[in-house]
């Protein structure tokens, strides 16, 4: 799928860096600027360089300054915004932007057309920059490119005491050395500082909006009246860089092969898995892949990687790389838990979460469905077995079955399902107890299990009947008469009624713990208290706890969180429960497709071709979080495969 962009979507300033571009290197590194090419947030970079995968990033190019001088005349292309200084304003000048595997900007000035386009190699920390130029204005032109340097830590301010160093061929700083080739002409300039950038999409969430870069040295070219000409530069971390015209032919080969691979007709599952492709990162520490929750901000975390992984992996015919991460996860289980957080150094392992543990058995059940591979799944079921041991008789973090086959979890201030903000020592959606989502995956834990007990007939363990006896419970302790659905949580608390999201899951998932008729209740309350097209909403609008809004400072946010937000994760869950119910008919199936239209509409906005994390509450029209959410695409992904079985 080819986005373009024109004139109109950038009206004015603001409105051209609603949307923003993302382009990654299977590192954890990566390349993202507006469609208007400034940086709207510090997180934004030419190249954001990961030195060890996937996490240690630096800033290396924040952003290019662009001149256009046309004889005595002299033009910014570039657009940025700055604090105390007049704004780049190129996006005058700019007639499109398009976007499919790379970004493509142009621009027209008295008659010089300028064609940008800007590449990222998978599987090294280099990015590729050149400019077409056709000359029609009548005077001679000369193009001037201004890299703006920081050579930092991802989200660390440059300070006006460091150093950088141009040598042949490369430049040095902070520990760090970028190496470049260009076909221009270079001119070493004196260090200076920038001061004062302003990063809008920094100042309404709260974070530090103002930012620095270092200039060393400019790039350019001349270009005779009536001519044309090209520019071409090249960064990298590797002393050996290739072309920008191999570069992109590279890219677009891979980002082909993962279209094509996924097997999709839809364009808009087979953009969503090249998008799909943008997580997937090598992993140092492991030496294996894993999957990134989310750009710019998040790292890989247990519980993600296990949602996401189902539609990013094996939805698209990834099975190698699903198969890669779950014998990671298997190493790395302790106690029957499996780590939220990888270690990092000497750092030891996070292992809070409740639910990545039982979604690590779904996963291989999933995966066992699309390849049956047995090979796997003898790997794994000691560890399986161990997570259901220790889950039976308790582990860390209040995890335990209680006297009614159901899962209790969550201790003091340890929120350990999804929904895990704590501020200080308030949780803002306190769920201690048992959670519903929690105890519909315990439930199909034991009959996945209980399936895979005929390649084990030595393991004497009753899992069928511990099966039935949560499914007895589930629905005595769970359900809601009054309100026609499923309580949040068994607790004893006002929290038990309220109406979220996470009830879906009890019906989505393979194998049901609730009769048809009342799973079928359950997505109509969802639907009607929820849903909206872009994600389920994370509690009832009616609630007085609701939160229509997120943004501001890091407080207000939290709040918010999962308090009303709409995520769009959910949404793949509620699709899929939606064809369960209706008996996978090839009308409930035309009615997905319909809905699913608004999803590639969401593509369009915020990060072009990807999904967000979340929206508001109240009016999702804008993406807020992460610009890029794994799970998001995977999720979405999942529904898409569902269609076509």
């Amino acid at each position: 799928m080819k986005f373009v962009y024109g004139k109109q979507d950038w009206k004015t300033f603001e409105r051209g860096e609603e949307n923003c571009f993302l382009m990654t290197n299977g590192l954890g590194g990566f390349s993202s600027l507006t469609m208007i090419g400034s940086c709207g947030r510090n997180d934004h970079a030419v190249l954001m360089a990961c030195v060890h995968s996937p996490n240690h990033r630096y800033n290396m190019i924040h952003r290019l300054e662009e001149i256009l001088f046309i004889g005595e005349e002299e033009v910014h292309l570039s657009s940025q915004d700055y604090l105390d200084e007049a704004r780049e304003q190129g996006f005058l000048y700019q007639t499109k932007f398009t976007y499919e595997d790379y970004p493509r900007w142009t621009y027209l000035v008295k008659g010089i057309e300028i064609v940008r386009t800007m590449v990222l190699s998978q599987g090294e920390n280099s990015v590729g920059i050149s400019y077409e130029i056709r000359n029609h204005s009548g005077k001679e032109a000369v193009l001037e490119v201004y890299p703006h340097l920081e050579f930092v830590p991802k989200g660390a301010l440059l300070t006006r005491e460091q150093a950088f160093t141009l040598e042949e061929g490369k430049i040095s700083s902070n520990g760090q050395t970028l190496h470049f080739w260009t076909d221009g002409d270079l001119w070493e300039l004196p260090l200076t500082f920038r001061e004062g950038l302003y990063y809008a999409y920094d100042h309404c969430d709260g974070r530090r909006e103002t930012g620095r870069t270092a200039v060393n040295h400019k790039i350019s070219r001349r270009v005779g009246a009536g001519a044309g000409g090209e520019l071409e530069m090249v960064y990298g971390m590797l002393p050996r860089l290739s072309r920008p015209a191999r570069m992109r032919e590279e890219m677009c080969r891979y980002r082909e092969t993962l279209r094509e691979k996924a097997g999709f007709a839809d364009d808009t599952a087979r953009t969503l898995a090249a998008a799909a492709g943008q997580f997937i990162s090598y992993r140092s520490s492991t030496a294996k892949q894993t999957i990134l929750a989310g750009f710019p901000f998040f790292e890989d975390w247990g519980r993600d990687t296990m949602i996401a992984m189902l539609g990013c992996c094996l939805a698209t015919g990834q099975y190698e790389t699903a198969e890669s991460i779950l014998q990671t996860f298997m190493a790395y289980c302790k106690k029957g838990l499996m780590p939220n957080l990888f270690p990092e150094g000497k750092e030891a392992p996070g292992y809070n979460t409740v639910d990545a543990s039982l979604l690590f058995i779904l996963a291989v059940y999933e995966y066992y469905r699309k390849t049956k591979d047995t090979v796997l799944v003898k790997s794994a079921y000691q560890t399986m077995r161990e997570i259901i041991d220790w889950y039976e008789k308790g582990t860390d973090f209040g995890i335990r079955m209680d006297e009614d086959g159901l899962i209790l979890a969550g201790q003091d201030y340890d929120q350990v399902t999804w929904m895990d903000v704590r501020v200080g020592d308030i949780l803002p959606t306190p769920r201690h107890g048992k959670p519903v989502e929690i105890n519909a995956y315990w439930y199909n834990a034991l009959r996945i299990m209980g399936e895979f007990r005929k390649f084990f007939p030595e393991d004497e363990k009753d899992y069928e009947g511990m099966a039935e006896r949560v499914m007895e419970s589930f629905e005595e302790k769970f359900w809601n008469q009054e309100a026609g659905c499923l309580k949040d949580v068994v607790s004893g608390t006002r929290a038990d009624l309220q109406i979220r999201c996470n009830q879906i899951w009890a019906v989505s998932l393979p194998f049901s713990v609730l009769p048809a008729e009342k799973e079928r209740q359950v997505v109509e309350v969802v639907f009607s208290k929820l849903y909206t097209p872009y994600g389920l909403r994370t509690l009832d609008p009616a609630d007085q706890e609701f939160h229509p809004f997120y943004g501001g400072p890091q407080l207000e946010r939290d709040l918010a969180y999962h308090q009303g937000t709409v995520w769009v994760f959910p949404l793949g869950a509620y699709y899929r429960a939606y064809l369960k119910v209706h008996g996978y008919t090839a009308e409930a199936k035309a009615y997905v497709r319909e809905q699913l239209e608004s999803i590639g509409a969401a593509l369009r906005e915020g990060c072009i071709g990807q999904l967000p994390e979340i929206y508001d509450g109240g009016n999702p029209v804008s993406s807020k979080g992460c610009f890029a959410q794994a799970w998001s695409v995977g999720e979405i992904l999942r529904v898409y495969d569902a269609l076509r079985s």
